[in-house]
């Protein structure tokens, strides 16, 4: 079968079309014929090296497919041809791959694979960022979130949640385009990052007391500006270091300003609380499939096009979910 292979850390070249084995699932897995798989920046962070974790090449990268089971291994509760999506951890990149039958979700219905390919990470983190470790309160319509990268795969999936749950929403982004997408998808405050500080933007829009939660999956400087666009009592929650700087916070200042840093890490949280990450699910599903919430694909390359989908993200080109289609 054709598969996507990274052979040394570094970056796009380092990424190659070979043929390998169909795998086989062993107990409690099931093999996926893969349909579309979703790209995360994580890829592009395990690809170049950068990734506390991640696999040593050469391995096949991908950590979230779609498409029907065509094998299953003993104990498994699944039948051929269902319509599922995967949180795989890898190998997804492919046009089979095998995962454990417990990290699977049916596909909603009506619900086309590229889409279903977006849903697991992206709106599992958002919610887990926003409610879960974020404290959101929905019963609190006084709320305030400012989402960076609001027009990404996670940012799409923020915004909306936070627009359900009847917070005043900030955004930034870098073009009016993205701006414009993340504003149909409920965006209350749109701000283009590349125009204005947007720290200065909440603090003249809050009247100077700023937002309750920020969502934060960029590092570097705007990590720091984030803290600044924090109230009194208010929360961050770091997911992310797409501009490649780790952030470092200052604890003094923690401490003199009562606000507090959270990390969250999808994978790492359903290792050891999957229950805290999982129990959203019938409640997306329900939304998705009820098309009050949607799965934004912004751009879909074939499998043997996966250095220019790489490009397309590293170069900040790319809105919603970009997939891959074997």
């Amino acid at each position: 079968m054709r598969a996507i292979r990274v052979t040394e850390f570094g970056g796009t070249e380092t990424l190659e079309q070979v043929d390998i084995d169909e795998p086989d699932p062993g107990p409690g897995e099931v093999r996926i014929d893969v349909k579309a798989a979703g790209i995360n920046f994580a890829d592009i962070m395990q690809r170049r090296g950068h990734y506390r974790g991640g696999p040593e090449p050469p391995y096949v990268p991908g950590m979230e497919a779609a498409g029907t089971i065509d094998a299953v291994g003993e104990g498994v509760d699944r039948e051929v041809g269902d319509r599922v999506v995967a949180m795989t951890g890898g190998g997804a990149y492919a046009e089979k791959v095998v995962t454990p039958a417990n990290g699977l979700f049916d596909v909603p219905p009506g619900m086309e694979f590229a889409e279903a390919a977006g849903f697991p990470v992206q709106f599992l983190t958002a919610h887990c960022c926003l409610h879960e470790w974020g404290g959101l309160d929905t019963e609190d319509a006084d709320e305030r979130v400012l989402i960076q990268a609001a027009a990404g795969g996670v940012g799409t999936a923020a915004v909306q949640l936070a627009d359900a749950a009847g917070a005043e929403s900030f955004g930034t982004a870098s073009t009016q385009e993205k701006l414009e997408l993340a504003e149909r998808l409920g965006l209350g405050h749109p701000i283009n990052y590349t125009e204005e500080a947007f720290e200065e933007v909440v603090e003249e829009k809050t009247d100077g007391e700023g937002v309750d939660l920020v969502l934060d999956g960029v590092g570097g400087d705007v990590f720091d500006a984030s803290l600044d666009a924090l109230n009194y009592r208010g929360r961050l929650v770091t997911y992310g270091v797409a501009s490649g700087d780790p952030a470092q916070a200052d604890t003094t200042r923690l401490l003199f300003e009562n606000k507090s840093v959270i990390g969250y890490h999808l994978g790492r949280a359903m290792q050891h609380d999957p229950q805290s990450v999982l129990k959203a699910v019938p409640e997306l599903t329900e939304l998705l499939t009820a098309g009050e919430l949607e799965v934004v694909v912004g751009e879909r390359f074939p499998l043997s096009e996966a250095v220019d989908a790489h490009e397309y993200i590293e170069n900040r080109n790319s809105t919603g979910k970009v997939v891959l289609e074997p």
